[in-house]
């Protein structure tokens, strides 16, 4: 990896991790402060914690497709801004209503594909994979980050100390990504990050991919909903102050990854990942059943351990298998269609945990999420086991398409190919354990 890329990549990742982290802080405390503000409801809670989720989904390809068409420079800025000022407005609220208009105008940032797309300008295809999975570490340390930060900012400073803490964090974004992100050059329009309108169509009819989108909404659902309740949870029903949640969330978290990872080894390793994303599944559906009807001091801890362990797992394990299922050319696509869904999994759980709580309590939220989860473990079952295939894409340039087709097909390992007339860029599917990269990489674009 060259200095460029490895410049970009920091960048792009720790850019991705300041904005996500700002998000999430609010989901371990904002229960246990809602009544603080004017107007609190089980309701208007779930509304808050889910309101970032509508405004994501709704911008996520648009802005996208306008990074495009003006650049991704203006596009970012523009939504690290809009970040920042509704973490202001949320920080100098009263009401439930000023708190969700301000999650709401923070979700309006919604540069997460446009961050991904300008990976693709500032990356070769080798290292490609490389700087994705980069940033989705960032991701998942911002989580566990701000579960452990969360609790600790608001038991010093408030609710809306978390608030102005995330302003800073987007203003610090900005100055990352001003001063230390490389300017892209020479970009070319990728079907493998980029969206495209006349595809989504017939991506949604794709059973496969359907089931994966139906699986990171509903993931993002039950982790919205549960957190509608956890907090009150941990310090009413557990006694467990406020000032230890940080440990207790870390503990919880923490655990949880340790355990996901000898069940993903297992399923790379054997080859058995639809085995271990079903087992995943149903042990996501199993805690939130028994706590709808049980919880007590050692069993409530337990079924949140393996809860989180179960969303590790799957979290980690869906999009790698949507990057495997999807037609070759069409990830860019793809990956805008899950994005959508996953924040949409946010609003609904999020809206669907506050109005179950306020009118069935916290045993008939449960259940219900149970209930979400359990229909997709049935979807689930119908999923195929991926091919270990990765996309690549290839530089073609002035050559004729029949025969720069003829000759990649022929190279082992090839599968599939794509190559759309007036386009550069030849789109393949390869199999990672018999491809002859070395053939390959003089068309690297």
């Amino acid at each position: 990896m060259s200095a460029v890329e490895r410049r970009a990549t920091v960048s792009l990742a720790s850019l991705y991790g300041f904005r996500m982290l700002g998000l999430f802080m609010v989901l371990p405390v904002l229960a246990l402060y809602m009544d603080d503000y004017a107007g609190a409801t089980p309701l208007m809670l779930g509304l808050t914690l889910g309101a970032y989720g509508l405004t994501q989904a709704i911008l996520q390809i648009p802005l996208g497709l306008l990074s495009d068409r003006i650049g991704r420079r203006p596009v970012i800025i523009g939504g690290l801004l809009m970040f920042v000022v509704g973490s202001l407005y949320a920080a100098m609220a009263d009401t439930m209503i000023e708190l969700i208009i301000g999650r709401a105008m923070q979700g309006m940032g919604a540069i997460a594909s446009t961050l991904m797309a300008m990976v693709t300008d500032l990356t070769s295809e080798e290292n490609r994979t490389k700087s994705m999975a980069a940033i989705g570490g960032s991701i998942g340390l911002s989580f566990m980050l701000a579960m452990i930060l969360g609790p600790v900012i608001a038991g010093s400073m408030g609710l809306a100390g978390i608030f102005w803490v995330t302003a800073v964090l987007g203003l610090l974004g900005i100055a990352v990504f001003m001063i230390l992100v490389p300017k892209a050059v020479n970009v070319q329009k990728n079907r493998e990050t980029l969206a495209d309108i006349k595809q989504i169509g017939q991506l949604l009819k794709n059973p496969m991919l359907m089931r994966l989108n139906v699986g990171i909404f509903a993931l993002h659902l039950a982790l919205m909903a549960a957190f509608v309740v956890i907090p009150t949870i941990l310090t009413e029903e557990l006694g467990i102050g406020r000032d230890n949640l940080w440990w207790v969330y870390l503990a919880l978290l923490g655990g949880g990854f340790v355990a996901m990872l000898p069940a993903m080894i297992f399923g790379e390793r054997f080859n058995k990942q639809k085995l271990s994303f079903v087992i995943a599944v149903a042990m996501l559906t199993v805690p939130m059943l028994v706590l709808g009807l049980e919880r007590g001091a050692l069993l409530t801890p337990i079924m949140l351990l393996i809860f989180f362990a179960a969303f590790n797992l799957l979290e980690a394990s869906l999009p790698s298998w949507l990057s495997k299922t999807c037609p070759v050319g069409n990830r860019g696509t793809a990956m805008g269609i899950y994005s959508t869904c996953q924040f949409f999994g946010a609003f609904v759980g999020g809206t669907l945990g506050g109005w179950s709580l306020q009118e069935y309590g916290v045993d008939g939220l449960f259940l219900l999420v149970a209930g979400v989860l359990a229909i997709w473990w049935v979807l689930a079952l119908g999923l195929k086991a991926p091919k270990p295939l990765q996309t690549i894409v290839l530089q073609v340039g002035d050559a004729d398409h029949q025969e720069f087709a003829k000759i990649i097909s022929n190279i082992t390992g090839v599968e599939d190919i794509l190559l759309l007339k007036g386009e550069p860029l030849a789109y393949i599917k390869v199999d990672k354990q018999s491809v002859d990269m070395a053939s390959l990489r003089p068309y690297f674009s």
